[in-house]
């Protein structure tokens, strides 16, 4: 029998409400051990809670759903509290005190709704990027995701598969029929449009930009005015200024938005060939290992000089034969002059780079699935042999399911779910 679980289900304590999810075969046993009495289904009934020995706990708001048609798809219930951290640890201590019940693990809610197919894994994984969205392009992308925009995507790209799949199977059915022929010539143009339409998909920007940020990577030798630019574009203190040589010996990574796009700002280790001690070498490898990371390249350095497709910015321009001849971007920490042009630059860029507002975006998972099933049709004609042709229809097919999560190992499940807080 699979447990029942419990758990906080709002924001951390104290706060105006609590919310306390119960959720399994047990959940309207719990709720009436607590609250006396069950509610109408689906009400919000007021009830004085009461602790194994008739203590009160508190005055709560109590609801009771009846699975499937419930967010996890089994029996869920739901307490209402006052939001104060004793009344909540109260309650959660009644509630692990009963038989059978146990505090759900992080994710574990939504991984029963998976289990029980209220939502598949690509909405899962869209609603553990809504969680974690700060900007609103992060937001609006995860709601497309979590409200199952991307899954009607591939469902819609199945039916056309199935579809081929059919005409395939009949091919083979009735191939010593008089009145069904080979496959029609409009197969192959079938089969090729919709190739052409997940190639279209594989060669858009991926999710991950938009969830973890665009990647700026500031680079150039010691003093060249990295560390300042870069506390310039924060407005804070992030990484040590000085004159003295090689002062960053690190990554210093900082999240940042501007003009509502996410951004990784990555302040590195000035690059030189010689005169560098072992802890500042460290340093200079992880700096040139950012740079194959960086989706943008903020070059400091002698003009000419930083890795092709860099940025070149003149980060001493309030200084005097400091600036350089040809540069994107002429700024200076001290004065401010230039920085508000160069952010302007960077959010043009980065939406680029990024995917567009209602276009569908796949992660990585999603999109090795996609360039299995791509790999499988790719070139298919009506030419071949009918059992190849099924053969690599079928692996289109199953690579979909992969994509959607009917096909899924333990260990994608794992990584996905822990994504999660706990009470979700």
């Amino acid at each position: 029998m699979t447990d029942t679980i419990f758990a906080l289900s709002s924001g951390s304590p104290p706060a105006a409400i609590g919310v306390i999810r119960i959720s399994g075969p047990a959940a309207a046993r719990a709720l009436e051990g607590l609250a006396g009495s069950l509610p109408a289904p689906r009400t919000a009934s007021l009830r004085t809670l009461k602790d194994g020995e008739g203590g009160v706990l508190d005055r709560a708001l109590v609801l009771l759903f009846d699975g499937p048609r419930t967010a996890t798809g089994e029996d869920l219930a739901e307490i209402h509290c006052h939001g104060g951290r004793a009344v909540v640890t109260a309650i959660e201590r009644a509630l692990g005190a009963m038989e059978g019940l146990r505090r759900a693990e992080p994710g574990e809610f939504t991984r029963r709704a998976f289990a029980n197919g209220v939502v598949d894994l690509a909405e899962a994984e869209g609603l553990a990027d809504l969680l974690s969205a700060e900007t609103e392009l992060q937001r609006r992308a995860a709601e497309g995701s979590a409200g199952g925009q991307l899954s009607r995507q591939v469902e819609a790209w199945r039916d056309r598969l199935l579809g081929l799949s059919a005409q395939v199977e009949a091919a083979l059915d009735f191939s010593d029929e008089d009145d069904v022929e080979a496959l029609p010539p409009e197969f192959t143009d079938a089969a090729a449009t919709l190739a052409a339409d997940w190639r279209a998909a594989l060669d858009a920007p991926r999710a991950e930009r938009l969830r973890d940020g665009i990647r700026v990577v500031f680079a150039g030798p010691p003093n060249a005015g990295k560390s300042s630019l870069f506390n310039a574009l924060l407005d804070e203190g992030a990484a040590i200024v000085s004159e003295e040589a090689g002062t960053t010996r690190d990554v210093i990574e900082r999240p940042v938005a501007f003009g509502g796009v996410p951004f990784i700002l990555v302040d590195t280790a000035g690059l030189r060939e010689s005169g560098a001690g072992s802890l500042e070498s460290i340093g200079i490898d992880r700096a040139r290992r950012e740079l194959d990371r960086s989706d943008i390249i903020l070059w400091l350095g002698d003009e000419g000089q930083g890795p092709a497709g860099s940025l070149e910015i003149s980060a001493k321009s309030d200084i005097q034969g400091a600036a350089k001849s040809n540069a994107a971007h002429y700024v200076s920490a001290q004065t401010g002059e230039g920085v508000e042009a160069l952010i302007a630059d960077l959010v043009q860029r980065a939406r680029q780079l990024l995917p567009k507002p209602g276009v569908t975006a796949f992660n990585q998972r999603q999109a090795e699935s996609l360039s299995d099933a791509y790999d499988a049709i790719e070139g298919v004609s009506s030419s071949e042999d009918l059992l190849l042709i099924g053969e690599r229809l079928r692996i289109a097919r199953r690579s979909l399911d992969r994509l959607l999560g009917r096909h899924s190992t333990e260990d994608v499940l794992d990584a996905l779910f822990g994504r999660f807080c706990i009470g979700k």
